[in-house]
């Protein structure tokens, strides 16, 4: 059976409740920290899980992953129970079709990276409700020139303090190469067979099978997303 955290606690009892009158917010941290000071009850839930390929369907709101410490937390108790833990960022994609929400991405990406201290996939999700244009539009996101993409942005700020700093950004995400996004289309087999093959070689799940490298490391990475963008063109 799949540990249900509503088993536990549930945001709408936490608002309902007249002795806290919280928000759905402020409800959603309460249930988070309640959660983190009762791990004994997933550990319980999850009970004997060898070899088992086990998904968290975390909530979305970022501060969970900025400024709170739960998130953290789980991800060190899991790595105390010898789980082998790798993050999944999701975007969705028809956000990202602009310089500013995409560069906005990358950080909100990189935040989550840098607060859970674990390997992590960034994932372009909703491929498939993309129009043609912007599909073409959003193919350099994928792998992208961070110093064209300064180009795009900074003829569009009037402060040159923001310039400045939208320079920084662009230019250590370029130099360290810190973030990158996958395409992810259900609609597409092999989209999702690639961004499968990378999430089991960064936790090298079943590493006693034989070992297999996931496509990126096979071929180039432009030739791939050139493959998926070919393959929709007619589309």
């Amino acid at each position: 059976l799949v540990p249900d955290i509503r088993e536990l606690i549930e945001v709408d009892d936490v608002m309902e409740d007249d002795s806290l009158r919280f928000g759905p917010n402020g409800g959603l941290v309460f249930c988070m920290e309640y959660f983190a000071n009762n791990f004994n009850w997933l550990e319980e839930s999850l009970g004997h899980v060898e070899d088992d390929y086990i998904l968290f369907d975390c909530p979305g709101q970022i501060e969970l992953y900025t400024h709170l410490p739960v998130m953290k937390q789980l991800v060190e108790q899991l790595q105390q129970w010898e789980f082998r833990v790798c993050g999944v960022f999701l975007v969705d994609s028809q956000f990202m079709v602009e310089s500013f929400k995409f560069i906005s991405g990358i950080l909100a990406a990189l935040s989550a990276m840098i607060s859970l201290e674990i390997p992590q996939i960034n994932i372009m999700t909703k491929m498939d409700l993309l129009s043609k244009k912007a599909k073409k539009e959003i193919e350099k996101y994928l792998d992208p020139d961070m110093y064209s993409m300064i180009e795009d942005s900074t003829n569009i700020l009037k402060s040159k303090m923001f310039k400045k700093l939208t320079k920084s950004i662009c230019g250590l995400i370029d130099d360290y190469g810190m973030v990158r996004f996958l395409p992810f289309d259900r609609s597409d087999e092999e989209s999702m067979n690639i961004v499968l093959q990378h999430i089991d070689f960064t936790i090298q799940y079943g590493e006693d099978l034989e070992f297999k490298e996931p496509k990126e490391y096979e071929e180039d990475k432009s030739a791939l997303v050139d493959e998926y963008f070919q393959d929709h063109e007619d589309e």
